[in-house]
């Protein structure tokens, strides 16, 4: 692996759309997520999701910025299920390809999982990448979670099926 990289999970501030407009605007990031994150990515879709997590921050969810050298590059969250899923949260995370293999997102994963455990009342934290996101399933590896299975073509992304992964991390595997 490469240089281990500082930096800081912040809260998120309006100011931080431009920056996240420029880091998010990448169909190599697009690919790996849902299809609500879009691509081209445009100044106003950053400033819909900054300010979304700004108004939602606490209320069954986490988001902060990834900042390096005072500049936003990602985005990390944890976003607590409802109905029978009430005791799990899910974690979706992306960052600038700029600073992929630097150490930074799977210890960001740690710290947002860490700080998600000990404010919700939580169990069980998931993720779900795509099978072919070896860097994400790496990272998940690598930051605690468990491997439980594959859900063989369960999604469709750019015209395509796929299968994705699923990946968890309980309350009592991570040191609070």
């Amino acid at each position: 692996m490469g240089i281990k990289r500082e930096f800081v999970l912040r809260e998120w501030k309006k100011e931080d759309a431009e920056e996240i407009a420029k880091a998010a605007d990448n169909p190599g990031i697009a690919g790996n997520l849902r299809n609500t994150f879009p691509s081209p990515y445009s100044l106003e879709d950053a400033k819909w999701y900054v300010d979304d997590c700004i108004l939602k921050e606490g209320r069954n969810q986490i988001t902060r910025a990834i900042v390096v050298d005072g500049k936003a590059v990602g985005s990390i969250g944890i976003f607590i299920k409802d109905d029978v899923y009430e005791k799990s949260g899910e974690l979706g995370y992306w960052l600038s390809e700029d600073y992929w293999r630097q150490g930074i997102t799977s210890q960001a994963v740690r710290m947002i999982c860490r700080e998600a455990f000990e404010r919700f009342d939580i169990i069980r934290i998931f993720a779900e990448p795509f099978d072919y996101n070896q860097g994400s399933i790496g990272v998940l590896e690598k930051a605690g979670f468990t491997y439980e299975g594959t859900m063989r073509k369960g999604v469709y992304k750019n015209g395509q099926i796929h299968s994705y992964c699923m990946y968890s991390l309980l309350r009592e595997e991570i040191s609070l």
